[in-house]
């Protein structure tokens, strides 16, 4: 069975929007990892401040990432962000996972999306995945 690590290259291999996303992984256990990134200038809105789809999307990575690591194919069926401090261009993030249950076909994480100078969380992700009955 592959390592997690093993599980998360290959996923990040043909993942072109964490890679546009300048997704770094700090960090990949079982059930668990850790995530950089940096703000860019194209993922700023109207109002000067980082889309919300961006954190999002950030915690989203994150989930798959912690969600496949256990060797089993894992898709998201539920998922929100709670945004709480806004982002600008520059500001570098990090998303810490925690898997707050899992059983058989359905398991739970959230996601603490913290800034990485500040260390103040930014956004409060929760996502909920079905593992199907195939492996990596």
């Amino acid at each position: 069975m592959p390592s997690p690590k093993e599980i998360v290259n290959v996923m990040m291999a043909s993942d072109y929007f964490s890679q546009w996303l300048g997704i770094e992984v700090l960090d990949i256990t079982e059930g668990n990892c850790r995530l950089k990134m940096q703000i860019k200038k194209d993922m700023l809105n109207g109002f000067g401040i980082a889309h919300g789809g961006i954190a999002y999307s950030f915690a989203d990575s994150a989930l798959a990432f912690a969600s496949n690591s256990y060797g089993q194919k894992a898709v998201s069926i539920e998922t929100s962000i709670s945004h709480l401090v806004s982002l600008v261009e520059n500001d570098v993030i990090l998303a810490e996972v925690v898997q707050q249950s899992n059983s058989h076909k359905i398991a739970i994480y959230t996601i603490d999306i913290i800034h990485a100078i500040t260390l103040k969380k930014v956004a409060l992700f929760k996502g909920t995945v079905y593992k199907t009955d195939k492996n990596w």
